[in-house]
């Protein structure tokens, strides 16, 4: 049966949380371990309510992956790893730009599978930053679809 993209709960964010990392741990291999110790603890207190954050939930309810969402930008698309390459990024990516209008996304510029899924979809590098957004030197290619 296919997965079911629902809107975010505050019951969802002990798994959100839980994919985020198991997600990061099995992509990012550039992030440093006191990293991603950081930006986990960080997303622990985050408020998802502040975004359009929607999941993907197989018909257990187990959360698959997630997307957030603030204006035309994709803030963040993570998939448990045993769902990576199995079509459902295309799916969440897909609804993200068909029903929400987005056609921007940042990408760490040494993760190249993300860099690559966002290329197929037709994103574009328009600027590159050297550090994230928390003074961290891990590059960030700002992406956008052409208009």
């Amino acid at each position: 049966m296919e997965p079911i993209i629902s809107r975010y709960t505050e019951n969802d964010k002990p798994q959100i949380v839980e994919v985020w990392e198991e997600s990061v741990r099995s992509t990012h291999f550039f992030l440093k371990e006191l990293d991603i110790v950081l930006y986990k603890s960080i997303l622990e207190g985050f408020d998802f309510s502040s975004l359009a954050v929607f999941c993907l939930r197989d018909t257990t309810g187990r959360l698959l992956g997630f997307f957030g969402v603030s204006g035309d930008k994709l803030d963040m698309l993570f998939l448990r790893s045993d769902c990576i390459g199995k079509g459902y990024g295309k799916l969440l990516l897909r609804f993200a730009i068909d029903q929400l209008s987005v056609h921007k996304v940042d990408v760490n510029e040494a993760n190249e599978r993300a860099y690559a899924f966002y290329r197929k979809f037709g994103f574009v590098v328009i600027n590159r930053k050297a550090i994230d957004d928390f003074g961290k030197p891990y590059p960030i290619l700002e992406m956008a679809l052409p208009k």
